[in-house]
């Protein structure tokens, strides 16, 4: 118990000693996020696909998953954009995943006016996502981990699922019958559109912003839990020496959220029903 009361102490002390800091005009910081995506092969593809094929797209995901992303932040805004990699594209069946990807894109968020802005790409044509940020009612637990050097405490949130999932692209059932008995099997978690999420924030940096979508905790997102996604804050600078203007993204085709969601879900169906026809034809 007295351990706690001077951990809490000192952290008092810290942003009291640094409160000057964070509150000058120009304040920046930067913070690198290494997240990561797993995926449930086992209804991927239908009955017709092979374990081995499962393993091999499993892979290539995997790799098309696993990113770092930087967001660049000041008391009420940030900019969350994707590191730059030297990867080079694959070619083939390989592009037909980077096509499916609707995941990045330059985020903009303003805490002040509730602005949500993000540039997103969706089988080769450009979208601009224009939308008020999203509220979650976080419940605090007074849980507390150490990230780094930063002490963090728990929070939990329930979201509704929004914008493409891999697990949605499945090959439909064969027949109605096939359709009923997988609506009466499926487990009533996947029916539901909730999404459990847990955040671990820090006071010690005290702005109210995080990674991609999430915000509004009394002090900096460094760890965030969501479905089948991990984002974890792996480096942050404060006042770097070269900032960066933190603006808007203003290229793509105008459309709010929920616009952007019901055009990914027709696409990823067209889509489906494409794989469908080949299979049915490759077993002529």
């Amino acid at each position: 118990m007295i351990f706690k009361h001077l951990r809490i102490q000192v952290i008092l002390l810290f942003l009291t000693v640094s409160s000057s800091l964070f509150a000058q005009k120009d304040f920046q910081g930067k913070a690198y996020y290494e997240t990561k995506t797993s995926i449930d092969m086992s209804n991927f593809g239908g009955r017709d696909m092979t374990e081995e094929r499962k393993k091999q797209i499993a892979e290539r995901m995997k790799s098309a998953l696993e990113k770092t992303f930087i967001l660049t932040f000041n008391q009420s805004e940030a900019l969350y954009v994707e590191e730059e990699s030297l990867d080079a594209p694959t070619g083939g069946r390989g592009m037909r995943f980077g096509m499916m990807n609707t995941s990045g894109g330059d985020q903009y968020k303003n805490v002040k006016s509730k602005a949500f802005i993000q540039k997103k790409d969706l089988f080769g044509k450009q979208f601009l996502i224009k939308d008020s940020l999203q509220s979650l009612d976080w419940k605090l637990t007074g849980e507390s981990k150490i990230i780094g050097q930063y002490t963090c405490f728990r929070a939990e949130a329930v979201k509704p699922k929004t914008g493409f999932d891999f697990r949605d692209f499945r090959r439909p059932p064969r027949d109605k019958a096939d359709e009923s008995s997988k609506k009466e099997t499926r487990p009533e978690a996947e029916r539901q559109n909730d999404i459990k999420v847990v955040a671990w924030y820090t006071p010690q940096i005290p702005v109210n912003l995080g990674p991609d979508v999430y915000w509004g905790l009394p002090g900096l997102i460094l760890e965030v839990s969501a479905d089948n996604t991990t984002m974890l804050c792996s480096k942050i600078v404060i006042n770097p020496s070269d900032k960066e203007d933190i603006k808007a993204p203003t290229k793509g085709k105008e459309v709010t959220q929920a616009e952007f969601d019901k055009i990914s879900k027709e696409k990823m169906e067209e889509m489906r029903d494409m794989y469908r026809g080949r299979g049915r034809g490759g077993r002529r």
